[in-house]
């Protein structure tokens, strides 16, 4: 097997996440807060301004318009809406208004403002949980575009929210937020790069999976189970980990490491060896020793430090070549 990886890693201390690397990350952070923060302060204002039409709190009960807002003023998230009959949400919002709204007098608009973003940030702190994950993707996925890009290549890209692929010239800037496949031509050969798949030989869900077709062939296939199961298909199977912080670094890799020697194992039981990457934000000294005892090893054929774009650059033009 050819040592790729040593075109961009010369040892294991290259792969080790630099102090600037983790500060840029956790600002990176902040700002994707305060992006998906964004609709619920939105939403904050308008509930305001509903609420000060009113010279009482009992009137809010008459607003149809707030009902949704005030039963999360309430405390009850949007899914423990969903498991509440009529009469529990009717008992909430008279709960909220007589126990919480009603005492502070003539500053229950900014009571029930408050309280509203309180449940909502619940909800965004819940949705953070991911965030790194998502930010890696999306900075992997504009590394990719990018190498195709400077290639030459033309490639076409499946859209996450209606299920359809879009030609290159139908992608923008924003392109790697809707982005769950990526489909382009290497020489006379179809690729197919998807994001968080199923894969029926493992049972399960891996982040990302380099498939041997093109994004027509995947359109024309009825049976898109069947056509899953075909083991031969695969050609790479990579784990990205976005996490930034240093205290959960050995936590994500012991997880990736997990799905990966899964992907190995079954496949192996089918005589088939697709290569394996890894690519992480946070990545600490005897981690870095462990991914580079497997890269000399063969267990993986790649690997690359998230924020060292040197390294997912070189990863991203071995995957375009593969």
């Amino acid at each position: 097997m050819s040592k790729l990886y040593l075109q961009h890693l010369k040892s294991s201390a290259d792969l080790v996440t630099k102090h600037e690397a983790t500060r840029t990350g956790f600002v990176a952070l902040a700002l994707e807060r305060n992006r998906r923060a964004t609709p619920f302060v939105e939403q904050a204002k308008a509930l305001k301004s509903i609420a000060l039409t009113v010279e009482n709190p009992q009137k809010l009960f008459e607003i149809k318009d707030i009902r949704s807002a005030l039963l999360t003023a309430s405390g009850i998230s949007d899914k423990a809406t969903a498991h509440l009959q009529e009469d529990d949400k009717i008992s909430a919002i008279k709960g909220l208004i007589e126990n919480f709204l009603e005492p502070a007098g003539e500053n229950f608009v900014e009571e029930l403002v408050y309280r509203f973003l309180l449940t909502r940030g619940d909800t965004l702190g819940g949705s953070m949980r991911n965030a790194g994950g998502a930010i890696a993707q999306r900075k992997l996925i504009r590394t990719l575009i990018s190498n195709l890009q400077i290639a030459g290549k033309d490639f076409s890209w499946l859209n996450s929210s209606n299920k359809k692929w879009f030609s290159a010239v139908e992608s923008d800037e924003n392109t790697e937020f809707h982005l769950r496949g990526l489909s382009w031509k290497n020489e006379e050969m179809y690729r197919t790069l998807f994001l968080n798949l199923t894969v029926p030989i493992v049972e399960n869900n891996i982040d990302l999976c380099l498939i041997n077709c093109s994004s027509q062939e995947i359109i024309a296939t009825k049976q898109f189970k069947e056509f899953y199961q075909n083991p031969n298909i695969y050609l790479a199977f990579g784990e990205l980990k976005g996490g930034i912080d240093p205290a959960g670094a050995d936590e994500h890799w012991k997880t990736a490491r997990t799905a990966l020697d899964r992907i190995r194992t079954s496949f192996s039981k089918l005589k088939l060896q697709p290569d394996l990457f890894f690519i992480g934000a946070a990545i600490e000294k005897k981690m870095s020793d462990e991914i580079w005892a497997m890269l000399e090893n063969n267990s993986l054929a790649n690997a690359a430090n998230l924020t060292n774009e040197i390294q997912l650059n070189s990863v991203a033009r071995w995957l375009c070549n593969i």
